[in-house]
């Protein structure tokens, strides 16, 4: 009996940390510089974005994704290689400031939305060219971007001085 308890004190914190160290499907890392890993990259829903006309009237509800991290705000929608109307990503920053995006390995062309902390559209760039370095100005500070499919503000009328409101999940 001694042996049995002591076979078990012995073994069971080896089982349990071998199955602690067991990467559930969400800590899964991707590498987007690799095709293969890139075709991985679902879209998750985190909140939503409603835009409004200048009167505040709600014009279009979409779902997105949001990057607030270093991290996420630099992948963005990089290697994406599709997404629907309903979908877009919200960028959201520390601070208030003059934002630059680009089109580096963003394989879909989109409208990219520039926003104020006052939630007013100041800058939209529409059709964006894929794969482009050129740098896109916001012009104005802004603490929001959305990206969003390339001819979205035109089909739905989202123009400067619009505003939008969001909410997370």
């Amino acid at each position: 009996m001694k042996k049995i308890l002591i076979r078990f004190i012995i073994i069971s914190p080896l089982i349990y940390g071998f199955s602690a160290c067991k990467k559930e499907t969400d800590d899964v890392r991707i590498d987007s510089t690799v095709k293969e890993d890139s075709q991985k990259i679902p879209f998750k829903k985190q909140g939503e974005v409603y835009f409004q006309d200048s009167l505040k009237n709600l014009i279009k509800k979409i779902d997105v994704e949001i990057a607030e991290t270093d991290e996420t705000r630099h992948l963005g929608l990089m290697f994406r290689e599709g997404m629907t109307e309903d979908q877009g990503m919200l960028f959201i920053f520390p601070d208030e400031e003059i934002q630059g995006f680009y089109m580096k390995n963003t394989v879909i062309s989109l409208d990219i939305i520039f926003v104020n902390s006052r939630k007013q559209i100041v800058k939209i760039h529409k059709n964006t060219e894929p794969f482009s370095e050129k740098t896109l100005s916001s012009v104005k500070p802004c603490l929001y971007v959305i990206e969003v499919v390339s001819g979205f503000c035109s089909k739905y009328g989202i123009k400067e001085g619009s505003y939008i409101d969001w909410r997370r999940n």
